[in-house]
């Protein structure tokens, strides 16, 4: 007798290699691909036609859908729905929804984008990261932090001075770092923002310095468009904003102008008041309306969706545990096709007793660096370095083991 084993294989290369295995022919492998990934979508605002009209579809191509009890009485309020289904299910779907009405030829065209986007060759090299990496096999990036701050919540007033700044990014240039990351505003919880003037005098020597030393790229931290533009002129090839644009919209005219990278994050409300009693009713759910929107405003004024990166703000207006679900629940934001960022090094959330303090959570911050590598995330951002660059060896291995 046989014997069974369960197979955990999360890209379609793995897949297509235990289907090889058997000596499946190859066209059966490709019917049989679409078969075997399954996806749960959540649709937000149907009318009740809609819902039901979906719900009846997908159950039609053998899928399932999950509405509230009170879609069927066809109530005036929009409802959330939920599909579920293989992908080729919901290939299905969007084709029966093409003809339908109510507002879901619309949703027909978002699976399609959905599943286009999640179907991604792996080591593909995304436009936005063109420009900061020599290839795909650098993949993911390191991004190093270079505080030019007083009171930055790990290493504030360490890299004040300009020539210890610029010796900064050029150790963490030595130790691997794809990226250095230079801001001139603190932004950990409470703190209070920077004059425009300060954070110039405080960042412009330094990326000056640092491009005519290292042809590495350099992002700029900031949140405003004159410093965004002036940093830009002097050598940054990046712009890293925690406001998404929110704080100073003229900021994405300087970007679209500057053709770079851009990095949109999500953060609840600002700095001084953001750890104030943060709540989320479903916490997934907000980021992705945040960056449904904050996309779009990029896009308005002229960013091409190439160009941004996302980064869903860990430390930023969330609770501990927040922090937690979206590292486990990182692939979720693949729906955006958009390169994905995170920073979690050193962050009070990832505090194992009390009284220690940030210098003292490597091993907790190279865990979450791993985390969020092998779920999805194309640059993490640490302070450390030389230990991330080791730990993304060890990721790269497992990522292309078979």
């Amino acid at each position: 007798m046989g014997s069974l084993r369960e197979i955990i294989a999360p890209s379609a290369e793995e897949l297509s290699r235990e289907f090889e295995s058997l000596n499946v022919d190859k066209g059966g492998i490709g019917i049989m691909l679409p078969k075997s990934r399954f996806h749960v979508l959540r649709l937000r605002a149907l009318k009740s036609p809609a819902a039901n009209i979906l719900k009846q579809e997908m159950l039609s191509v053998g899928g399932e859908c999950a509405t509230s009890k009170t879609v069927i009485l066809g109530d005036a309020t929009p409802h959330d729905v939920m599909v579920m289904g293989t992908r080729r299910q919901l290939a299905k779907l969007g084709k029966k929804l093409k003809a339908q009405p109510f507002g879901l030829k619309g949703v027909a065209s978002q699976i399609g984008v959905f599943l286009k986007r999640t179907s991604r060759a792996a080591g593909r090299l995304d436009p936005a990261l063109a420009p900061l990496t020599d290839g795909p096999d650098q993949l993911p990036l390191i991004m190093g932090i270079v505080n030019v701050t007083p009171n930055s919540f790990s290493d504030g007033g360490e890299y004040l001075e300009d020539s210890a700044a610029v010796a900064r990014g050029l150790q963490q240039v030595g130790e691997g770092a794809e990226i250095v990351d230079i801001g001139g505003e603190s932004t950990r919880p409470g703190a209070d923002p920077v004059p425009e003037g300060q954070e110039l005098d405080r960042v412009l020597s330094v990326i000056a310095a640092l491009r005519k030393r290292t042809d590495r790229a350099i992002s700029i931290d900031t949140t405003k468009s004159g410093v965004a533009s002036a940093a830009l002129r002097d050598g940054a090839t990046m712009v890293n904003d925690i406001s998404a644009g929110r704080f100073d919209p003229e900021i994405m005219g300087v970007v679209a102008e500057a053709g770079c990278p851009f990095v949109l994050m999500h953060m609840l409300g600002e700095p001084r008041k953001m750890q104030e009693q943060p709540h989320y009713d479903l916490l997934m759910d907000e980021l992705h309306r945040f960056f449904d929107e904050r996309m779009a405003r990029a896009v308005e004024a002229g960013v091409k969706e190439e160009q941004i990166i996302l980064d869903p703000g860990i430390g930023f207006g969330k609770r501990m545990k927040d922090n937690y679900v979206i590292l486990r629940r990182l692939p979720e934001l693949a729906v955006f096709g958009r390169p994905i960022m995170v920073g979690a090094s050193r962050k009070s959330f990832l505090q194992s007793e009390l009284g220690e303090t940030p210098q003292d959570r490597l091993e907790q911050s190279l865990a979450a660096g791993t985390i969020a590598m092998l779920h999805g995330a194309q640059i993490v951002r640490v302070h450390d370095v030389a230990p991330a660059v080791k730990t993304r060896l060890v990721v790269r291995e497992l990522m292309d083991a078979a």
